[in-house]
């Protein structure tokens, strides 16, 4: 009997920590979901920039390095 209460409780506890695990899973997989859409719209930003201001194409990887080297 106290074995078959351990189980239980033990049992019980999994399941709790399983739909943690979910719900955190979940709300990950959301934030992914957001980054893979600004990352699409920065392409789509860089092209529509490179389209209509020619020298943007070189002026990008400059600011690139600026913004890298005082991040670090």
């Amino acid at each position: 009997m106290k074995k078959e209460i351990m189980t239980h409780d033990k049992t019980k506890l999994l399941e709790k920590e399983l739909v943690t695990l979910i719900e955190k899973l979940e709300a990950v997989n959301k934030d992914l979901q957001e980054v893979k859409e600004l990352k699409n719209e920065i392409k789509g930003l860089k092209l529509f920039l490179g389209r209509v201001y020619p020298e943007f194409k070189t002026w990008f990887p400059e600011i690139m390095q600026k913004v890298y080297k005082k991040s670090k």
